[in-house]
């Protein structure tokens, strides 16, 4: 149970990241689709989890809000 939750975590962080600048911002999904050009329902997958974003998508995000990714490799 441990295992599989540590796999799920960066996927958690990333939905939630999302969210969070999202409502700072005082953006619907709408708004945020129109500013990305990813539709809505996809935008909703993303938050909700039921998708996996590319490095690209998560870089259309961040620069809609204003924003830049960070990826990083940690030791265990």
């Amino acid at each position: 149970m441990k295992e599989e939750r540590n796999t799920l975590d960066p996927e958690f962080a990333i939905m939630q990241a999302i969210i969070q600048s999202r409502k700072q911002l005082g953006l619907t999904q709408s708004q945020l689709s129109e500013k990305t050009g990813i539709g809505q329902a996809d935008i909703s997958k993303l938050e909700n989890g039921n998708a996996n974003p590319s490095i690209k998508t998560l870089q259309r995000l961040a620069n809609a809000m204003g924003m830049k990714i960070k990826i990083e490799f940690l030791p265990l």
